[in-house]
Formats: structure tokens, sequence, C-alpha cells
């Protein structure tokens, strides 16, 4: 038997019976024979309560302290799973992000990890011993200051650790037990997945699918660690990410893998811009200048008698102040008219490798969202995917459309979120 990095998320360990739960399961690892590592999240609602307690304190924290303040929540469970394993007869050490060798960049809130230096981790292993690791946070290289890697950072820290550690799997227990062919919340029909490529989980991640984030996808598939996404709170055989299918799940790829949905963005219209070289380059520009990532984008035509254009783009509605501020600033620089905010939208994808060789799939997406009354504002698309943005209000009504129209929906048992959220 190999080595296993689990990684446990916050509904996996939200109070002490969940904490027990993952310990047993945990050892149970350990007496097959496996050597583990363990990556854990801050339980529950930690992280969100310190966030709310941060911001009653300071409008605007720093971002050194508010770092130092969110890695409090893994340190929390980190400690309180070594204890619950040592109290089932095994030796477990608990190691923060920076003690693990969790290496990241200098921007605090969203550090990119750039190395792994796992050695006492390797150490911990050698000696017989449980590795449990904080999730969620690194060491600066240059500073040696504490960081976060923002949403999704427990995940990556879990396959970063996997990939350094040359781990067998990578296995992500969340509270559902798999990825589905759409958010069991919205969908209750969803089916559960065997397999998925890593590029079409890349798009399902960058479309909204909340089960596994893009980053953590994209450091698994650049160093290609299988990931097993299972529930922590059943046995049941979940997901698996890979380049190929492990073990017996040697079968086709579906068309179509899933319905993807996102209700975090918002859209920003640049109305009234120079139909001219250079424009658009100096509107994203300013965009990137402020260190913020843009989705979807859409130009429309220019009329003739101004030469005036509108260009569209969507964003994280958490960047939309500092976006709208940047482009405010180049205001006089680029010579548009003015601008629009719009954070009631959402995003409906469909994602699917099998789209590449099956005419028919658009037109049938668009029919779906026709017939059931919803109207697209915004339309993006790659090899394996189709991207609408629509009002927020439609999303669901627009999701649950397009699953049953292209006979996703399950005839078995609905899926079950154990823990309430999904993830």
């Amino acid at each position: 038997m190999g080595l296993v990095v689990q990684k446990y998320g916050g509904s996996s360990v939200a109070d002490a019976e969940g904490i027990k739960r993952v310990a047993k399961r945990i050892v149970d690892a350990k007496k097959n024979g496996h050597q583990v590592v363990v990556v854990v999240s801050a339980m529950g609602d930690t992280t969100d309560e310190l966030i709310d307690l941060a911001e009653q304190v300071s409008p605007i924290p720093a971002g050194r302290e508010f770092d130092m303040l969110l890695t409090a929540g893994e340190r929390i469970s980190m400690a309180l799973l070594a204890m619950a394993i040592k109290n089932l007869g095994h030796e477990a050490q608990s190691f923060t992000g920076s003690q693990a060798g969790v290496i990241t960049d200098s921007v605090h809130n969203k550090a990119r990890i750039i190395d792994v230096t796992p050695g006492r981790i390797r150490t911990a292993l050698d000696e017989g011993n449980i590795a449990i690791v904080a999730g969620f946070q690194g060491v600066s290289q240059d500073k040696k200051d504490i960081t976060t890697l923002g949403r999704g950072g427990s995940d990556t820290t879990a396959v970063a650790l996997a990939a350094a550690l040359d781990a067998e799997v990578c296995e992500i227990y969340t509270d559902v037990d798999g990825v589905f062919t759409a958010d069991p919340r919205v969908v209750k029909k969803a089916k559960k997945i065997d397999w998925i490529s890593f590029e079409d989980m890349l798009e399902l991640a960058a479309s909204g699918s909340k089960v596994l984030l893009h980053r953590c996808v994209e450091y698994a598939r650049r160093y290609n660690i299988p990931i097993h996404v299972r529930s922590s709170f059943s046995g049941l055989q979940g997901t698996w990410v890979s380049n190929e299918p492990q073990g017996a799940q040697k079968v086709e790829q579906a068309i179509i893998s899933g319905v993807a949905h996102d209700t975090s963005e918002a859209k920003i219209t640049v109305v009234g811009v120079p139909d001219k070289p250079g424009e658009a380059a100096a509107i994203f520009r300013a965009v990137a200048d402020a260190e913020i990532n843009i989705d979807m984008i859409v130009q429309n035509v220019s009329a003739a008698s101004t030469g005036l254009t509108d260009i569209s783009f969507t964003l994280p509605k958490a960047e939309g102040r500092k976006a709208i501020d940047a482009l405010e600033k180049a205001k006089g620089a680029i010579g548009f008219d003015s601008l629009r905010y719009d954070d009631q939208i959402g995003k409906i994808s469909l994602v699917g490798a099998g789209m590449k060789t099956n005419p028919g799939v658009t037109a049938d997406f668009f029919k779906a969202l026709s017939d059931a009354g919803v109207n697209i504002e915004l339309i993006s698309t790659s090899e394996i995917r189709i991207s609408v943005v629509t009002r927020a209000d439609d999303v669901n009504e627009a999701v649950r459309a397009v699953h049953s129209a292209f006979g996703l929906d399950s005839d078995s048992d609905e899926a079950v979120v154990y823990g309430g959220t999904g993830r």
C-alpha cells in the first residue's frame, strides 16, 4: 500500500462528533497499510465567523493580520483531529502550512503555492505517524509571513502535498458522494459521475461547480495526481478525476458531463467606447493592473453614426467596486462615456468533451432555455463548454431545464447533501 493524502472540508469536521468520525476513517486507512497525510479545513463556519469578526473591528483589515487571523481556524481543526486520532491508539502529528513546507508568493488573502518542501512530513511518516496539515495556508518565500490561499485553498494544499510526496491518490472528502451532473441542491435528480477527465472537471470548476475548485484541479492535472472525491458521511465510492478512468471504470466518456452554474459574478458594461485600436487593451489593462480576473467578454457592433461601441465583461462580485474605481481613474485616457454595474446575474454552463463530435448540442441548449422562458444576455464558448449569462432569478430554473433536456436526470434515489452545503 502506498501513500494517500486525504482532505476533509469544514462540514466534515464541523463538531466534535464529526472530528471523531473523521479520525476513525483516517485510522482505518492507516490499518489498511497506507501512509496517511491529512489536510483539514476549519470547523464548519469558523472562517466566515472570523471574517465577520474582523470586519466588525476594521472595515478594511490589513492583509497580513487578516491572514494571521484566518489561519487560526485550520490550526484548531488539525490539533483536535490529532487528539482524536491519538485517542484511538495511533500516533498523529499536526503541522501548520509553514511547518509542512507550503511556500507561497507574497500576495495576502489569495497567495499561490510556488513550492512544497515536505521534509517534516516525510520524517513524521517515516516514524510511523499520521501527519495532519492545516489547509488553506502557507508561508511567503521572501518575507516569511503567514499567507492564505483564498477560496478552495485546502483542496489546493492537499493536491500540492500529494504531488510533492508522490502520493498514489488525493482523496477529497466532502458532504456529497462525489461530482454530480449538476448541483444536487438545485437538481434533486442529479446523477453521480463515476469518472471525469481533468479537462471536463476544469471547465465545470471554472463555471461554478463548487465541489472542486479550479486551482486544485489544474494542479492535479499538471502533476497527474488522481483525485477521488468522496463523502466523509458515507462509505460509497465517489468520483475519480484523472487523465484516464481508474481501475474497472473503463467507460466511454459521456457527451455531456454536467451543468454548472454560478451566481457569484457581476457584469460591468463600458458604454460609449471609441471603436479604434487600443481601446479594449486600455480597458482591460486598467482592470488587470487592479489584479482582477475577468471571465466572459462581449463587444457590441459599433454604431456607424457615432463610431462608438459598448464592451461588457463579467467578474467576481467581490471585485466589482475595485474594478469600477480602476476604470473611473482611467476614463480620461480611454474616453468612454459611462459605466453600468449589474450584480443580479447568473451564469449557466453546459460541459462535455463529446460536444466536439455531436452536432446540435448548441441548438438543444438554447431551445431548453427558450422553452423555460430564460432570456440570454451574454454567450461564451470553448471546445467543450457553452456558457450564458441570464438574470440571477432565472438560474435555478435554467439549470433544471437544461439538465432534463440532455437526459441527465437520474431515475434512482435523489442526490444527498449530507452537510447542507454541497461542499
